[in-house]
Formats: C-alpha cells, structure tokens, sequence
C-alpha cells in the first residue's frame, strides 16, 4: 500500500475515534473501541506493520536528534511517526475521557481538552491535567 493511502486510512480512522470521543462518549460501542484502547491498538499494528518493514537497515537510529531526523527521511518511517502520533494521543484522549467520567468531569470542561490534544498532544494533555486538579480543589475547598 502506498504512503499516501495509509497516511489517509489512519488519519481518517483516527479521526472517527476522535469523534466517538467528542460526541458520544457514553456509548458502549465508543467505551468497548476506543475507551478500551482498542481503537488505538488498531493504529499500533499498523505502526508496528511499517517498523518492522522499513526499520531494519534504514539510515539513522535514535541516538541523536540527526540520527531521528535520517530517519525521517525515509517516507514509510515519517508516516510510522506520524501514526505513532495518532494511536498514544488518541489514547490520552481514551484516558481523559475515562478519567473525567470517574471524576464527574463536565463535558464541557473536557471537550476542549480533548480538542487540545487531538491537535497538540501533550498540550491537551496539560491542560486536562490543570482543569482536573483545579476542579478537584474546587471541589475540595481548597483555594
């Protein structure tokens, strides 16, 4: 399959977990799919499907930012990396989403959250992070 077809498949892919996430988070079939990891672990075998192909004897390695960087290079790594992207922060879109229903999290303090990281990853991530414990010492009475 061609970069380019697999680059779309899975951001498309991605981008229904996301949805599910967004939209209808309470559904079994969003809590079974992508809640559960499930939907992550489909891009994962797809990450792992383009490593074991196109990683042995590709220039590079991770010692060094160039050494990434030669790896990127090839196309089929660069589309690796970027589907390693797409299943961890669709994971930690899962997390958050689970670990605001555990906390009674409103849904509109977490959909921009959830925003965040689907577009900036670990941004997302933090600003889950403070809302969560702002909202936890709300709730606590600490100011």
């Amino acid at each position: 399959m061609q970069a380019e077809a697999v680059f779309g498949a899975a951001n498309l892919f991605a981008l229904v977990g996301w949805l599910l996430l967004l939209v209808v988070p309470r559904w079994r079939w969003t809590r079974r799919l992508v809640i559960s990891g499930a939907w992550s672990a489909v891009l994962s075998v797809i990450y792992l499907a383009l490593i074991a192909v196109h990683l042995p004897g590709a220039p590079g390695g991770f010692g060094s930012l160039a050494e990434v960087a030669a790896l990127f290079t090839h196309p089929m790594l660069l589309l690796a990396g970027w589907v390693h992207y797409l299943a961890f922060d669709l994971l930690v879109g899962a997390v958050e989403t689970r670990e605001a229903e555990k906390d009674g999290l409103p849904r509109l303090l977490l959909a921009p959250c959830l925003v965040l990281t689907f577009l900036l990853g670990p941004i997302g991530l933090l600003v889950f992070l403070a809302v969560r414990s702002a909202r936890r010492r709300r709730l606590a009475g600490i100011a």
